[in-house]
């Protein structure tokens, strides 16, 4: 049995989605922000998260996106192996990229390379980019992240040697004080741990789509306390608050590899997700 929907339903869903994921944040990272605020005693970092929280507010009551960095337009999505769209999936959700680029707006931020030659509409060689993954089931779950280049361009993968896990937790800190206050703290820290050099990226960006508000083990714990301690703060400026979360993926490797790739969010750890076809 297959689970079909209309292309042009299909394309307004995912440019819907789109205006969400740019102008309101999830719940769980809103309330992070409220907490790192009220727990606060450093008077020129809780005025800084006032005036996010107000950012975030005035956002949404006015409808447009809640920073000028748009981002570049990064989907993950699962499709169930009995759902079948008959239509390109990809091409379509390229056509609702330049469709969201033109209506919310979105600044236009994809360019070559090389020639750095803009697209005007944030598609182009590879983007958007689309992660796929084959599920059980008949729905296809789609979840949008944009993802701007202040903390993407502050973002780091070593290729560590094997005996050296207990330096993974010093790379980190590494990163995050290489970064200061470019990436817009607090932020969001996904670290990716295994598996290929592209895979251990993969994993890392994954892990920025974890809700802030579910547990963390005692590793990630750890990592987010020394992170905390670094006194960075909100924005650069100092505080008690420079990361919200850690959270860590993942997967086997080669006996001769240990891959560590640490993906940076700032404060606007923006997604969201929608779910086609039928229930199970």
């Amino acid at each position: 049995m297959s689970s079909k929907i209309n292309r042009d339903t299909f394309i307004r869903s995912i440019a819907d989605l789109l205006r969400k994921a740019e102008i309101e944040l999830p719940y769980d990272v809103v309330d992070a922000l409220r907490k790192a605020e009220a727990r606060e005693e450093n008077q020129v970092a809780k005025s800084q998260l006032q005036a996010i929280l107000r950012n975030i507010e005035l956002a949404k009551n006015h409808g447009v996106p809640m920073c000028q960095d748009t981002g570049i337009m990064i989907f993950f999505a699962e499709l169930g192996t009995e759902f079948q769209s008959g239509f390109d999936l990809e091409a379509a959700i390229r056509e609702a990229v330049t469709l969201s680029t033109r209506e919310i707006p979105l600044r236009p931020n994809a360019v070559d390379p090389l020639t750095r030659k803009n697209s005007g509409n944030n598609t182009g060689a590879g983007i958007p980019d689309i992660h796929w993954k084959l599920v059980p089931g008949k729905q296809l779950k789609i979840t949008v992240a944009p993802k701007g280049a202040g903390s993407e361009n502050m973002s780091a993968l070593r290729m560590l040697n094997p005996t050296e896990t207990g330096s993974i937790k010093n790379f980190v800190l590494e990163t995050v004080v290489n970064a200061g206050g470019m990436p817009c703290p607090p932020l969001t820290l996904g670290v990716g741990i295994g598996g290929s050099f592209d895979k251990a990226a993969r994993l890392a960006k994954e892990a920025l789509l974890e809700p802030l508000d579910s547990p963390m083990n005692d590793f990630e714990k750890e990592i987010l306390d020394a992170v905390n301690a670094l006194g960075i703060g909100c924005m650069g400026l100092g505080g008690s608050t420079t990361a919200l979360a850690v959270h860590v993926k993942t997967a086997h490797c080669h006996t001769a590899s240990l891959p560590v790739a640490v993906n940076i969010q700032c404060w606007a750890n923006r997604h969201a997700s929608i779910v086609f076809g039928e229930e199970e």
